[in-house]
């Protein structure tokens, strides 16, 4: 089942929404859109590692809060709403030194005030790095 509010969504919608931002700075990129997910990368290198040569936590809570919040905002009507973070936890797994990393956002729950969304992020050889859950409120355009 189709869960965007364009059915026909595809990576072209999310060319402009990363400019100037965080994500753009660490390098995060879209990568793919399903029926009920979406996924993008982001590099292991030197804006996104911590001392010891380890992605760095803050890192992967950007990624997975990128994923989640451009994934409820694809899922509403942005005419009549808007989505803002409320909260959000993750669980280091696995360090990782170099390479890219993925992660896949799918929503857990869609309601009219609220969404909750489960991020996995992944390394290259698809071992798990990182489980985030982000909370996302849904509030009506003054």
């Amino acid at each position: 089942m189709v869960i965007w509010h364009k059915k026909d969504l595809s990576l072209l919608d999310f060319e402009h929404l990363g400019k100037n931002t965080m994500g753009e700075h660490i390098g995060i990129r879209f990568s793919e859109v399903g029926e009920n997910y979406l996924k993008a990368t982001m590099p292991v290198d030197h804006r996104t590692r911590q001392p010891h040569g380890l992605v760095h936590g803050g890192a992967s809570v950007t990624l997975a809060e990128t994923l989640g919040s451009v994934g409820a905002a694809m899922v509403i009507d942005l005419e009549q709403s808007i989505c803002v973070g409320q909260e959000i936890n993750a669980n280091h797994i696995r360090g990782v030194k170099s390479g890219m990393v993925t992660g896949i956002a799918v929503p857990v729950h869609l309601g009219a005030s609220s969404h909750v969304w489960e991020i996995k992020i992944y390394d290259e050889a698809e071992k798990l790095v990182c489980i985030s859950r982000l909370t996302v409120a849904i509030l009506k355009k003054k």
